[in-house]
């Protein structure tokens, strides 16, 4: 192994963000699948919570989820009631993914326990540490969405 240069997981950057994201899923998930969610479902129930309904595109985006996955995702989240797609007003080639009564309710539930995951998770860590972490995060997302061609605020499929 002579000439290598050597990596050190435990001091590099991607494998750090897995280990975090990995160990929050995995705590996360028995909250959410008595409910009949996965984490991708979660994230489109958190997104539609946030921003309200949006073309399925954008979703993909605002999910990191990619579109074909999505669109069977949404299939199932209509099928359990959670959401409903309809055609855009705008153009009949567009699809809108709202939540429904029982999505809403659902987030609004679940909502504070992720809250709630993110502040066991981030204790000891200042608020001050923590802004700069979300801040850094989201500027090295940046980079990376750009240099994979995607538009500004557009996440990548792996986040």
């Amino acid at each position: 192994m002579a000439g290598r240069p050597p990596l050190d997981l435990d001091n590099y950057l991607p494998y750090l963000i897995n280990r975090v994201g990995f160990a929050l899923v995995e705590t996360f998930t028995p909250d959410i699948a008595p409910h009949g969610l996965d984490i991708g479902m979660w994230r489109v129930l958190a997104v539609l919570s946030n921003n309200g309904g949006q073309r399925q595109v954008d979703l993909s985006g605002l999910t990191s989820i990619d579109a074909s996955t999505l669109s069977r995702l949404v299939s199932r989240m209509i099928h359990a009631g959670l959401v409903t797609r309809i055609r855009s007003e705008k153009s009949s080639r567009e699809v809108v993914v709202a939540l429904s009564p029982r999505g809403r309710a659902l987030s609004r539930k679940l909502i504070p326990i992720a809250k709630r995951l993110e502040r066991v998770a981030s204790a000891g860590v200042s608020a001050r540490d923590m802004a700069a972490a979300k801040r850094a995060l989201l500027a090295m997302h940046g980079n990376m969405a750009s240099r994979n061609g995607r538009r500004r605020g557009e996440k990548t499929k792996g986040n």
